[in-house]
């Protein structure tokens, strides 16, 4: 017997109502900067309509992302000051440590606060670790970066996120919250990141691009795909309760293959090179800037990402809200 097939024809209920990929608010992280300072709430020239807080007033620009539908934000800090050793990213007074405490005095558990755990903005070399011999020391950098989870853990962090892909970090964090009385305390680490030309302007807003060199030597050449997988593997051994990929829209086929080898939350980090793409694309009438907003963040999650790190954040959460997607 012939079988036939046709297009199934529906109205717009319809094809809401039988969508394979969902999207929830819920699902939305926004990232925001933080740095030192009073009275600072500054624009981004290298990212249309995104802020620079200072600690002090930082709890405003939560409080609008909050009203929009967004309840988890990823801080980055930016210091006054940076040394060799960074010593403001674990100081108990550190910009993220004040602004950790100052939005949970705010709004308390209403914003689930993400912390990047790193050494690059911190240090005067701009690299994630400690420099010895005119190289990144991994082994040496590992206890600082557990002692700066801790110290966001003792300041209000609700989960914090290594950054800077030093290998034994999810291991070392997981040991330094557990002895420090923060074992409830989850770990989202950036396990795949690529050595990309896409953070660009993350690096001009956090001021943190490597004043010598690159960091190609500990983050992943975008050349490979089994490596990804590999390094999730491990961070998940160590004790990673989720895991980011990043880029995000260059990596659909990592977030697709990790899929299926992960059982915990994989997240994917849309980062500040697509998000400022699309804003110039938008700012010369090339492009329909929610259309593609909307359309981006959808195949994400269709790969198999379960959250979403992206500067939209807010705009998708109210696009959800209207229905556009869903």
């Amino acid at each position: 017997m012939e079988i036939r097939t046709r297009r199934l024809r529906s109205s717009d209920l319809l094809r809401r109502m039988s969508r394979e990929t969902r999207v929830s608010a819920d699902a939305l992280v926004y990232p925001m900067f933080v740095r030192e300072g009073k009275g600072v709430i500054e624009p981004l020239p290298s990212m249309e309509g995104q802020t620079r807080y200072s600690p002090d007033t930082i709890a405003a620009g939560v409080g609008a992302a909050l009203e929009a539908g967004v309840n988890s934000f990823l801080l980055f800090g930016i210091p006054e000051h940076k040394d060799e050793a960074g010593l403001g990213a674990y100081s108990d007074d550190g910009v993220v440590q004040q602004a950790l405490r100052s939005i949970k005095q705010q709004f308390g558990k209403s914003a689930y606060l993400i912390t990047d755990v790193c050494l690059c903005e911190y240090t005067s070399h701009g690299h994630c670790g400690l420099i010895v011999d005119e190289d990144v020391d991994n082994d040496s950098t590992l206890p600082l970066l557990a002692k700066t989870a801790v110290s966001h853990a003792e300041a209000g962090a609700d989960m914090v996120a290594p950054s800077g892909m030093m290998d034994g970090t999810v291991a070392a964090m997981r040991a330094g919250l557990d002895t420090s009385g923060w074992a409830n305390v989850p770990i989202m680490s950036y396990s795949a990141k690529y050595a990309s030309a896409f953070y660009g302007p993350f690096r001009d807003a956090a001021g943190s691009a490597p004043q010598f060199g690159d960091r190609k030597s500990y983050q992943m050449d975008y050349h490979n795909s089994r490596e990804a997988l590999k390094r999730i593997s491990i961070d998940i051994m160590e004790g990673a309760d989720s895991i980011i990929i990043k880029p995000a829209l260059s990596c659909l086929d990592i977030i697709s293959l990790a899929r299926p080898e992960v059982d915990i939350p994989i997240a994917a980090y849309a980062v500040s090179g697509e998000y400022a793409m699309v804003k110039a694309a938008a700012a010369a009438d090339l492009i329909n800037e929610h259309a593609i907003m909307c359309e981006s963040a959808i195949a994400v999650f269709r790969a198999g990402a379960d959250i979403l790190i992206t500067y939209y954040a807010q705009e998708l959460a109210r696009a959800i809200k209207h229905g556009d997607i869903g």
